[in-house]
């Protein structure tokens, strides 16, 4: 047998919110070439705030990247591992068909049952628990709410999973959840390293409806790491591992997250996951950020043309100094939780355009990981370097603007999917492999002027957000 055909690769799957990914990776994490395949899709949103995928739909886009990726090498797959997207929730029947669709993390129907688990439940008892907040991103009050609304279909549930759980069961016959993203739940004691039983009682589950948690499952010729979630995939496959690395990824959604060396205070309004068995990643996330620009983009009717978007966005036109947003389209979450607030556009004038919009509707989001880079730093010390991956990437302009919203120099990492690195990265780990850190491609510095000003606009971003939630 030929040399080339011996050589092992790592089959990773990138499951995220609008699109799935998937490429083989070599002993050295470095990709193969050719082997990428990526498929999109769309949330599903209502005026009720409803953020449903159909789970067909995901499993035909992840099985068409899979046949691109299969078929393009003769190398052996050893091992498949996966990142997949948190917090989001699938019901299936006794022979493991979905009963619902998928209820996304940026779901929002529930929120009246987060606030009822909140009266009768010690939010920051349980956060410190399991490492989630009481809120409408998480399970607790994603399962209530259906209790509550569809009991019947409720009852019929026999497992409830995550999307990547029920694509591994599908395509690979295997039923089990990472640590990692059971962590995510909302479900999950970390003291124990096991599911919550109070809150298991409060949700009417036990632990025969969720899978095993499991690391690894060894089939006959193949190693199969269930889905991590992707925010541990992204600090993984960005470097950001080491004491006071921050790593920031900006997709569909946003987060700053970073991995402690020791034992770091979890701030009120982050969250504290599940890596692997020896690490915990702790950071925030934002539920507006790349959707946010789709939506400017469609519903403004900005042209879908980069250079053009570039162009708008390295220069603030005066008209952008009186805009203040609140980001709110999806139900946000870090670092305040606001979740009775929708989105706001404060300062229209008759000389706002549509590119004025755009401008301020990125640096609206940017402010908001400002405010979760600061409780981050509250509990680990001020960063040593900043990371940043996802489509962001795509923008050096909205890199720009991030950096000075952070008052931050950033380091661009070299591969914008870090969360499909990352989860080939986990796979090696495991069996071994000693992986260097990525180098960074580039820096982006902090502008000192624009900084300021973009302090002033934070400031102002979160005043009208402390007025609208007295008022309500």
């Amino acid at each position: 047998m030929s040399r080339r055909l011996t050589k092992p690769v790592v089959l990773a799957i990138d499951i995220g919110t609008s699109s799935v990914r998937t490429a083989l990776f070599d002993q050295k994490a470095q990709r193969v070439p050719r082997s990428n395949a990526a498929q999109v899709y769309r949330v599903r949103h209502s005026s009720e705030h409803g953020a449903e995928l159909d789970p067909q739909v995901l499993l035909r886009a992840t099985r068409k990247c899979l046949r691109h990726s299969r078929r393009l090498t003769k190398r052996r797959i050893t091992a498949v591992a996966g990142s997949g997207f948190c917090h989001s929730l699938l019901g299936l029947d006794r022979t493991g068909q979905p009963l619902t669709p998928i209820f996304t993390w940026a779901d929002a129907r529930c929120a009246a049952d987060a606030g009822q688990l909140r009266k009768k439940l010690d939010e920051r008892a349980i956060q410190q628990r399991t490492g989630c907040m009481l809120r409408a991103s998480f399970w607790p009050a994603k399962l209530l709410w259906l209790r509550r609304t569809q009991p019947k279909l409720f009852r019929r549930v026999a497992r409830w999973v995550s999307p990547a759980e029920w694509l591994f069961e599908e395509i690979f016959d295997v039923r089990a959840c990472s640590h990692s993203m059971a962590s995510a739940t909302g479900l999950y004691n970390f003291q124990r390293r096991d599911w919550d039983e109070e809150l298991l009682v409060a949700c009417g589950l036990t632990s025969a409806q969720l899978n095993p948690l499991r690391e690894k499952v060894l089939l006959e010729d193949l190693i199969v790491y269930p889905a991590i979630g992707d925010g541990a995939a992204s600090n993984l496959g960005s470097g950001a591992t080491g004491r006071g690395v921050v790593a920031i990824n900006v997709g569909t959604s946003a987060a700053v997250r970073t991995i402690p060396v020791d034992d770091a205070a979890l701030p009120f309004g982050l969250f504290r996951f599940v890596v692997d068995d020896r690490r915990a990643l702790l950071g925030g996330a934002v539920s507006n950020a790349g959707n946010l620009r789709t939506w400017c983009l469609r519903e403004l009717r900005l042209p879908d043309d980069e250079p053009h978007l570039e162009k708008i966005l390295r220069q603030a036109s005066p008209a952008t100094a009186g805009l203040t947003i609140l980001p709110f389209w999806v139900s946000e979450r870090a670092p305040t939780w606001p979740e009775h607030l929708d989105g706001v556009i404060h300062g229209l004038i008759q000389a706002t355009t549509a590119a004025d919009l755009l401008w301020a509707a990125t640096a609206a989001v940017c402010h908001r990981l400002a405010e979760i880079l600061l409780q981050l730093e509250s509990a680990i010390g001020r960063a040593r370097k900043i990371v940043v991956s996802g489509g962001i990437l795509q923008s050096p302009a909205s890199l720009q603007i991030l950096a000075n919203s952070l008052g931050r120099d950033l380091n661009v990492c070299a591969d914008q999917e870090a969360s499909l690195r990352g989860a080939a990265l986990y796979a090696l780990e495991k069996a071994g492999r000693k992986i260097a850190a990525p180098k960074c491609r580039q820096r982006i510095r902090a502008q000192r002027s624009n900084a300021a000003r973009a302090r002033l606009m934070c400031a102002r971003q979160s005043n009208l957000e402390r007025l609208l939630s007295s008022a309500g």
